[in-house]
């Protein structure tokens, strides 16, 4: 069982993944196991252009973020376990966290992190009863959010980036 798991491998879930790779030391992170199955394929950075955030590059490509942010994540932090190529395809609560079911395996973890796109093609089942429309986004783009508080869905059950109501997922990252 992990103690967390993260579900996508964009500027969130990265972000998500870098951050609680670096407690590791910590007390209130010691032995703890965390993961993140990294399916990008939908991710709004594979097509994006970044012309203006600081510390890029002119001219740098959403998909070579991508692309980096794992090997980062991997050469800094290579306890946390990296699931490649593989679509989360239902949440199921249990008495102590998650069942994660994706095309490939089953997972548990204590608490789980949603970190993918604000797309209304989400299909991940057991969280239709959060879907909403986005908030802060134009209602023809058909964008989404999972209701939350302060990033907090349920108890254990956690979202962030731009499906917890954000603009912005990776400046807000």
């Amino acid at each position: 069982m992990f103690d967390t798991l993260i579900i996508g491998g964009g500027a969130a879930g990265l972000s998500c993944a870098l951050v609680l790779g670096s407690a590791k030391d910590k007390p209130f992170a010691v032995d703890k196991n965390v993961a993140i199955i990294t399916h990008q394929k939908t991710s709004h950075l594979q097509n994006a252009l970044f012309n203006n955030v600081l510390g890029l590059a002119p001219g740098t490509l959403g998909a070579d973020i991508l692309k980096n942010g794992k090997e980062q994540l991997y050469n800094l932090y290579p306890h946390v376990d990296q699931i490649d190529k593989e679509k989360v395809k239902r949440i199921q609560p249990i008495h102590d966290g998650f069942t994660i079911t994706t095309n490939k395996n089953s997972y548990t973890a204590k608490q789980v992190v949603i970190a993918v796109g604000y797309t209304d093609l989400l299909t991940i089942k057991g969280l239709e009863d959060y879907v909403e429309p986005h908030p802060r986004a134009a209602i023809e783009k058909n964008r989404i959010w999972l209701k939350n508080e302060n990033h907090v869905i349920s108890h254990g059950l956690y979202v962030a980036g731009t499906l917890a109501g954000w603009r912005s997922q990776y400046a807000i990252a």
